[in-house]
């Protein structure tokens, strides 16, 4: 059976009883980053096997992971933080698992949209989330121009080494719209700037960028 074992963003204190029951009952762990992962298990001491899967080899690795699978061994499948299959890798071992008919559950647990969307004070009960945009300036513009006349909330994830470039963008698409930018969820240092794209910009212009950030945008209330 496959488990999707949604691990904390942040605080390591979220993390639930039921993820660590599982945790500790598979019998091997997939992992998107092995290393933080097994810091991971070493805080909670489990000690698990792992194997890598990340976005850039979970092709080569999905055969491996459903030989145990197909075998009838018990698999989680985590990611660096939060929950798999969101803007991290999963999708295709998902997909995978279902078309073999393998059960499959999940533990659920934090994700950082959506604490970012409730903390950000714009409207939560309508929203789209939209995932990393695309790295260069030309496709990213297309990107938010989908969005453009949408009246839900927006949410994206962007790394620090773009998230200027990302802001100057989406001023230029959407116009001077309320944004709320989320850093450190969870963490000691968690930090919430809010305003328009217009002054953000001009925040970060002095800020230090550092981690990965989740951007929340008002919709279009035209």
């Amino acid at each position: 059976m496959l488990f999707l074992v949604a691990t904390p963003i942040g605080n390591l204190s979220d993390i639930s009883f039921r993820a660590l029951e599982t945790l500790r009952s598979v019998e091997i762990v997939v992992s998107e980053d092995t290393r933080k992962t097994g810091m991971l298990l070493k805080h909670f001491e489990i000690q698990k096997p792992q194997i890598s899967f990340r976005e850039d080899n979970e092709k080569r690795a999905l055969p491996k992971v459903m030989e145990l699978l197909l075998a009838g061994k018990d698999v989680a499948l985590v990611t660096d933080a939060g929950t798999p299959s969101v803007s991290d890798p999963g999708f295709i071992l998902v997909r995978s698992v279902l078309e073999n008919n393998i059960p499959i559950s999940a533990i659920p647990g934090p994700t950082a949209l959506i604490t970012a969307l409730i903390l950000s004070g714009l409207p939560v009960h309508s929203f789209t989330f939209r995932g990393f945009p695309p790295r260069k300036q030309g496709p990213r513009k297309r990107f938010f121009e989908v969005d453009l006349n949408s009246p839900h909330t927006l949410i994206f994830y962007e790394s620090p080494h773009r998230l200027y470039a990302f802001l100057e963008d989406a001023l230029t698409i959407y116009g001077d719209r309320q944004a709320v930018i989320a850093n450190d969820l969870t963490k000691k240092f968690e930090t919430m700037y809010r305003g328009t794209l217009s002054s953000l910009l001009d925040t970060f212009k002095t800020e230090k960028i550092l981690g990965e950030y989740c951007v929340v945008i008002a919709g279009n209330d035209k």
